[in-house]
């Protein structure tokens, strides 16, 4: 783990998630949880029993022996949504000392779908653009648009307009930069909803990367949210109660979830959860993330620098 302070892995078009510092160990999180303990007594096995042990009961405090802080850079509105995570501590790129960079994210052809009709606050499979001709029209109407907030952005500056009322324009998928500290409790927290396919695609990028950090860092605590958490489901009192059903009978399954679910007052959509619970079981592989080639910190540092007081890239 130590061989990776300090590098800068790739994210979205300009972004980056950074390791920076890290504390403790799986075998922290064991003496935690026991409090005192002979050092040197204790196997591999052990400590491997305690942890699972531990995901499996919802024992979190012993995994905040554990920290990590991170660089990263974002655009603002996945910054938005990870900000909601308030068990952080962060310090953040001030556009009130600091003129902001003009780098702009820009989803990628395959990125533009549309708006879920079953989710509120989703995407769908289905594509926007049904060519490279309307994807260019709308690349080159978004660097109108931030042209002009550049611009404008620009000319405030050069009037000496005070630096905190010349940013309030700028668009949400401009880049920010942060140190995010937290502790393993919270980040696992984080990486569970994360990691989810139904949260959006860009924040799902950096927690993949966040993820396989935890992987290299504590590979048995690793293992046991997978178990425990990341590949597991729950099942609500009226789910043990069909599922009781189930087990003592022989008739057709979706049957007598249709059924059951009637009468337990469970909505379609919970019925469907319900099956896909029982039904899809995820391969383990699924959940072991790699992390990109990663860059140095000067690539980043120019990346900025030449984007400073320029258009839009």
């Amino acid at each position: 783990m130590k061989d990776l302070v300090g590098q800068y892995f790739p994210v979205l078009d300009f972004g980056f998630v950074s390791l920076k510092d890290f504390m403790g160990s799986d075998k922290d999180i064991e003496e935690m949880a026991r409090v005192s303990y002979q050092s040197g007594t204790r196997s591999v096995s052990d400590t491997r029993g305690l942890i699972r042990y531990l995901m499996s009961h919802s024992h979190s405090s012993p995994m905040e022996r554990c920290e990590i802080v991170l660089h990263m850079g974002l655009p603002i509105f996945v910054a938005r949504q990870i900000v909601r995570h308030r068990t952080a501590s962060l310090n953040e790129y001030s556009g009130r000392y600091s003129v902001m960079p003009n780098l702009y994210y820009t989803p990628t052809k395959e990125r533009c779908t549309k708006q879920s009709a079953t989710n509120k606050q989703g995407s769908s499979p289905e594509q926007v653009f049904d060519d490279d001709g309307e994807y260019g029209d709308f690349i080159e109407d978004a660097y109108q648009l931030r042209s002009g907030m550049t611009k404008e952005y620009k000319c405030r500056l050069e009037d000496d307009m005070a630096r905190e009322l010349c940013r309030i324009d700028l668009p949400l998928s401009t880049y920010t930069y942060w140190y995010w500290k937290i502790d393993l409790h919270n980040l696992l927290h984080f990486l569970n909803l994360r990691l989810d396919e139904h949260a959006q695609w860009e924040t799902r990028q950096y927690a993949q990367i966040i993820a396989a950090l935890v992987q290299r860092w504590l590979p048995l605590t690793w293992e046991a949210f997978v178990d425990y958490k990341l590949g597991a489901v729950s099942f609500s009192y009226q789910e043990r109660q069909i599922l009781n059903k189930l087990i003592s009978s022989r008739e057709n399954i979706l049957d007598i979830i249709s059924l059951y679910g009637k009468h337990y007052n469970l909505t379609n959509r919970e019925q469907q959860d319900f099956i896909k619970k029982i039904n899809n079981i995820p391969d383990r592989e699924q959940y072991n993330y790699k992390l990109p080639e990663p860059k140095n910190a000067e690539y980043y540092q120019e990346l900025i620098s030449k984007n400073s007081h320029g258009a839009p890239t």
